[in-house]
């Protein structure tokens, strides 16, 4: 099969990763099954679930509708998602870097990253609501603790693109089952439920519906989907890549569907619970303590917080590698997943807190509405460029939107966009009238930015239909080197720098070193530093034990290589810092070659040991050779 270079790969480290080639259909099914279910995830995270119960609370089974309209909205934008993936094998922040000029393609990447933290702002406080149900633990302290779950992240990439799948699913299954015991307590009203079905909406329900749109279809999500789905291992061949997108169209729907039970569930729940008693929810906590005394079970109230907890966990697996999707896709740029999960929850961190300190619990579940608000004005930037993409047959070949898919899609976005500017009007001409001495201020700032996003999105709408020199303007070029290959001169390496630490690890090193120095003619230099207490004060005055045991060591070396006639040079330093002296001792010798033996660490152990490969790496100018070596 031919992959893109991994400079184009969307999630390099799993890209192309699971194989589909089982012969049975069922197998096959099951190999491709879970990128649909990673994303489903978004669509039942902590947010839903604020919306959810304002809208069941405050307009019963009113609502209903909105959500199975957004399910629909959500299949279909899903799968065209799951297709711009399979068939162009580009992931959706890709193809905007590539199509638009680098100053819309910057301003996307900012308006997503407003996404995702808005959306990791809901999992913060929705895992911590959980903490705080199930152990007692305070918000503020449940807060923090949530910034941790990057290591936890970490060290679950680790095992591969399936064992997360299949956590996740897990997580998934325990939301569902609990919220089916709930439904079961509740015993709502089928009549009723089904007169929610009939599409209403006024001014008192706009913004908690706008609220569910953006809960439900989520934009961070449209980027994750059409990365994960490059994870299978796809034939080129357009018999191959249509078998991929029905499988991942089963997929899609089974998935979204079981999510859309999720999110009628909690609206449900609210609407035979709370909104037929006239109980107005005003906080997620208020819900789990009413849920135990109106249904008659402490069960009830258990089972609410423990699929909150599993709600906010598993979302915040997906938001992370929502994140690092936009990241590298809108700016080719990579950061290592931990740090950027960490910089992304410290960003959510902060506004949760303060809400938590200045509006107490209630201020919360506000807080987590107006997140979900977000994501829906964000929306339209994501969904409209990835209907043009896939109508593309440039891009798409055959497999580019047929005219009735379009009519959809167009559709949703524009329903999509019409709900979003009617929130838009009301909400600033509210503004507006409360304003009174600071009215200025809102016709400063908050009008002229409107304004732009407005332009923006009209251009990304038209964007097909301009000029051909007026879409070229600043379009971030897309290319590879050529001649890589052509007139290489062969290497040539005169002197080889060799750290060694005195453990298992230098066998392999200087074994691969002395193979070229012997093919080359070249010197080595054998560098080991030691770290202890008296080398540290008396430098190379220091005399103990271990240190004449590590210069035996080296001399036994440097006689076995001279034997075999390859110069070579000991070299010992003493400090507490291995790694300067690797790289101060680089610079000066300035050798053709660095040879370095690896530990081998992964996730949670290079977190606590450290990677001096990586620490040197970045400071050296010259080639590094990494060996890795088995344990003994």
């Amino acid at each position: 099969m031919i992959r893109a270079p991994s400079e184009l790969q969307s999630l390099p480290e799993v890209h192309g990763s699971v194989p589909i080639s089982q012969i049975s259909l069922w197998r096959r099914l099951f190999a491709f099954a879970g990128p649909a279910y990673l994303v489903s995830v978004g669509y039942m995270d902590p947010g839903n679930w604020a919306t959810d119960l304002e809208g069941g609370a405050r307009f019963g089974y009113q609502l209903l509708w909105v959500l199975v309209m957004s399910n629909v909205m959500a299949i279909l934008l899903q799968t065209l998602c799951a297709r711009l993936g399979i068939v162009a094998r580009r992931d959706l922040a890709q193809a905007c870097r590539e199509s638009y000029p680098r100053l819309i393609a910057y301003v996307l990447w900012f308006l997503c990253e407003i996404a995702i933290a808005a959306c990791d702002l809901a999992e913060v406080l929705g895992a911590a609501i959980g903490l705080n149900l199930l152990f007692k633990i305070p918000l503020i302290t449940g807060v923090l603790l949530t910034a941790t779950d990057a290591l936890i992240i970490l060290w679950l990439m680790r095992f591969g693109i399936r064992y997360l799948e299949a956590v996740v699913l897990g997580l998934v299954a325990v939301i569902a089952g609990c919220f089916a015991v709930e439904i079961f307590l509740a015993r709502p009203d089928i009549a009723e439920m089904a007169t929610g079905l009939i599409p209403r909406l006024n001014d008192q329900s706009l913004y908690v519906a706008i609220g569910i749109l953006g809960a439900t279809v989520m934009p961070h999500n449209l980027y994750l989907h059409s990365a994960l789905v490059q994870t299978r291992q796809i034939e080129p061949s357009e018999q191959a890549k249509r078998q991929a997108c029905k499988f991942n169209l089963i997929d899609s729907v089974v998935a979204l569907n079981g999510a859309l039970f999720v999110n009628a569930a909690i609206l449900v729940l609210a609407a035979a619970v709370f909104f037929k008693r006239g109980i107005a929810v005003s906080e997620i906590q208020q819900a789990h303590l009413l849920l135990a005394p109106l249904l008659g079970t402490a069960l009830a109230s258990i089972l609410f917080a423990i699929a909150l907890l599993a709600s906010g966990q598993s979302s915040t697996i997906t938001g992370t590698m929502a994140g690092q999707i936009v990241m590298e896709g809108f700016l080719n740029f990579r950061m290592r997943p931990w740090l950027r999960r960490l910089i992304t929850r410290l960003v959510a961190i902060v506004p949760a807190v303060f809400t938590i300190s200045s509006a107490g619990e209630q201020g919360t579940y506000k807080l987590l509405i107006l997140s979900q608000v977000i994501l829906s004005l964000q929306l339209p930037f994501a969904v409209i460029p990835l209907i043009h993409f896939t109508s593309d047959r440039r891009r798409m070949g055959a497999f580019a939107n047929p005219r009735w898919v379009k009519a959809l899609a167009w559709t949703a976005a524009v329903i999509i966009v019409g709900l979003n500017i009617r929130l838009v009007i009301t909400t600033i001409g509210e503004w507006l009238a409360g304003a009174g001495a600071l009215r200025w201020l809102i016709l400063l700032l908050v009008i002229p930015v409107a304004i732009f996003l407005a332009g923006l999105l009209l251009w990304v709408a038209l964007e097909p239909v301009l000029p051909g020199w007026l879409r070229r303007i600043g379009r971030a070029p897309v290319t590879l080197p050529r001649g890589v290959a052509a007139d290489l001169a062969a290497p040539v390496y005169r002197s080889i720098l060799v750290p060694l630490d005195h453990t298992h690890l230098d066998r392999p090193a200087i074994a691969h070193a002395a193979a070229l120095a012997r093919i080359h003619g070249a010197k080595l230099y054998l560098l080991h530093v030691e770290e202890g207490v008296t080398s540290q004060v008396y430098g190379q005055l220091a005399s103990t034990e271990e240190v004449e045991a590590g210069q035996a060591y080296l001399d036994e070396i440097v006689n076995a290589l001279r034997s075999q006639g390859i110069e070579v040079e000991a070299v010992v330093r003493h400090s507490n810092r291995p790694r300067q002296e690797i790289v101060l001792l680089a610079n000066v010798l300035k050798p053709d070659l660095l040879v370095m033996g690896a530990h081998g660490h992964k996730g949670f152990k290079d977190l606590i040991f450290g990677t001096t490969i990586n620490a040197v790496r970045h400071q050296v100018s010259v080639p590094l050779l990494v060996v890795r070596g088995d344990r003994p």
